[in-house]
């Protein structure tokens, strides 16, 4: 087998930019996230479109709302969480050939789409809103109403160089409402791994997902440990996952849990209950894109309306096309940016209200060893546009 050589994966007529943009990350001290990617490496998706990932297995997401106990809740929140690494973290590997760097979005950028009731699971509806551009932050909500679920969140990315991999911290958080059939809720409070882009001196970059995240709600207590591939030992993507009882909480419930495996296969249970876990082999769902213009259509500044001539150029490889136009977009939001500033009217968010202080993030972080102790978040405002009402 022939070893593999620097920059073997990109394109021969690519390699110069490449080279180029790989000194230019190792010469950066702070925040990568500005850097302009060669095109090759580019996403036709922007950041928008990524809280789909969260549910790609809506049936994983119903489930929640049928654990019987606080205990079954807890680890079908766990199911499903472990459930959507593998869309999130390895999809555009698998189907790409190597990570690619999503579009970064446009402030006030919107996407909305659902997932159908299928075998009585209910229909699960997705909006999402670029609320700020420097830092960029997504705000999101995934609601499922038949079955009483609710996920509203929020990310944003600080990136940095070490070592040769790019390493991504994810800032944010996200809040999951579970209603009772007896009355009253439940809240879980999802944070999120670190991650860790190597493969960058061979041109084909992947993700490795690293440190802790934690799931925090309905009286226990998750942690969640990445422990990825070393240089000399060690298995890619997997992790261990720590269920335990808050002191008083749990019902019932006094054990330990523990599942260990691969996020992006299969996993199983070590401690406090036996066999599979999750599995994540079967077929994967994509969601169902709307337009939200009273007429169906999409709108200006809808994701796939937005990035719609970038998306062709770099699916068909008209690198050309796509760098021309991603630049138009980029100087037209340069402007309305200083024309707002000029007019002293700043951008107004569409369907969220920032907060300062997120109170179920203060009070489920209290828990654990999550920080910061507090953060903030951004409320959704309940305004669905009219044709995903008619979705749900």
């Amino acid at each position: 087998m022939t070893e593999q050589q620097p920059g073997d994966a990109v394109p021969v007529a690519q390699r110069g930019s490449w080279s180029s943009f790989l000194k230019s990350i190792a010469s950066m001290s702070g925040d990568l996230s500005s850097l302009t990617a060669p095109p090759f490496i580019l996403s036709p998706i922007s950041l928008t479109e990524y809280p789909a990932y969260w549910c790609e297995r809506p049936e994983l997401f119903a489930a929640i709302a049928d654990g019987k106990t606080s205990e079954e809740r807890a680890l079908a929140v766990l199911k499903w969480f472990i459930s959507t690494l593998k869309g999130q973290y390895t999809t555009r590997n698998e189907s790409a050939g190597s990570e690619k760097k999503p579009l970064n979005p446009a402030l006030g950028e919107l996407f909305y789409g659902y997932w159908p009731d299928q075998d009585g699971r209910g229909k699960t509806t997705l909006l999402t809103e670029q609320v700020s551009h420097h830092p960029p932050i997504t705000a999101y909500v995934i609601e499922n109403e038949k079955k009483g679920l609710k996920l509203v969140g929020h990310n944003a990315q600080k990136t940095s160089f070490s070592t040769g991999s790019i390493i991504v911290k994810q800032i944010g958080h996200a809040v999951l409402t579970v209603k009772l059939p007896a009355g009253g809720e439940e809240q879980y409070l999802l944070t999120l791994p670190r991650l860790r882009i190597d493969g960058l001196w061979y041109g084909a970059p992947y993700i490795e997902l690293s440190e802790q995240s934690y799931i925090v709600g309905g009286g226990f207590v998750g942690v969640i440990e990445y422990k990825g591939k070393g240089y000399f030992s060690g298995k890619s993507h997997s992790f261990k996952a720590t269920l335990t009882p808050q002191p008083g909480r749990g019902g019932s419930a006094t054990k330990e849990i523990v599942v260990e495996g691969t996020w992006h296969q299969n996993s199983k249970f070590t401690t406090g209950g036996h066999g599979s876990f999750h599995d994540v082999s079967g077929p994967k769902e994509v969601v169902t894109a709307v337009g939200a213009e009273a007429s169906g259509e999409m709108g200006p500044m809808e994701t796939r309306k937005l990035w719609e001539l970038v998306a062709k150029g770099i699916r068909e490889g008209d690198f050309e096309l796509a760098s021309r136009e991603k630049t138009r977009i980029e100087n037209e939001m340069r402007q309305r940016r200083k024309d707002e500033t000029a007019s002293g009217v700043p951008w107004a968010l569409k369907h969220f209200v920032p907060i300062a202080n997120d109170p179920v993030y203060e009070e489920l972080a209290k828990h654990t060893k999550i920080a910061p102790s507090t953060e903030d978040a951004y409320v959704f405002q309940e305004n669905w546009p009219q044709t995903l009402r008619e979705k749900k």
